[in-house]
């Protein structure tokens, strides 16, 4: 899905309406019987597409739950690039999650989701793959905002800026999750960096 922008086009619209009825579908479908047992194959008859067309949306399996999580981290990187200058990087990246929190999702489906990814390995395995690939490029993008000049390695503030933020809102994440959806998932988050920066 494109998470940066509307679609402007009776194709990029088509495109959009089909990956979310098989997105639907399968989430529907892993309810009911479990994420394990369900097989691609039964998500493409139960969605009316071949296995081939399903491909071309999606990869694999998991893709279907984690989404894209490409688009997502560009969203991400061009959200926390724009903020004001004078915004604190901690500031700069909070709203930078805030934005893909709602890109793709209501509030429900984000919460039947990430469930599911916190429910099962290969998802979740899947999940903190593509998430650290989102930290290495925002890596420039707190550097610059730091006023760091880049250099041959990666400067250790802001890799540990990144790193704490990214642990704090995965933390939250597991919260949230585990509370039933009930909690604030930012208040969360914001109480336990208040914690870890003491």
């Amino acid at each position: 899905m494109n998470t940066s922008r509307q679609p402007t086009t009776l194709w990029d619209r088509s495109r959009q309406a089909v990956v979310a009825e098989i997105v639907d579908t399968a989430l529907a479908l892993f309810a009911e019987h479990g994420y394990e047992a369900v097989t691609v194959a039964q998500i493409a008859k139960q969605a009316g597409v071949s296995q081939r067309s399903l491909f071309r949306y999606f990869g694999t399996k998991e893709d279907l739950v984690c989404g894209d999580q490409d688009g997502l981290g560009r969203l991400l990187v061009s959200t926390v690039e724009a903020q004001p200058a004078e915004l604190s990087p901690w500031d700069a990246l909070l709203a930078g999650f805030a934005a893909i929190s709602s890109a793709n999702h209501t509030p429900e489906q984000v919460l039947e989701i990430t469930t599911l990814i916190f429910d099962n390995p290969p998802l979740r395995s899947r999940y903190y793959e593509k998430r650290l690939k989102w930290q290495a490029a925002l890596v420039p993008v707190v550097e610059a905002r730091m006023g760091i000049e880049p250099g041959p390695v990666p400067d250790p503030r802001a890799m540990g800026i990144i790193a704490t933020v990214f642990a704090c809102v995965d933390a939250a994440s597991e919260l949230w999750v585990r509370q039933g959806g009930k909690a604030d998932p930012f208040a969360l988050y914001e109480d336990m960096l208040a914690a870890v920066r003491g």
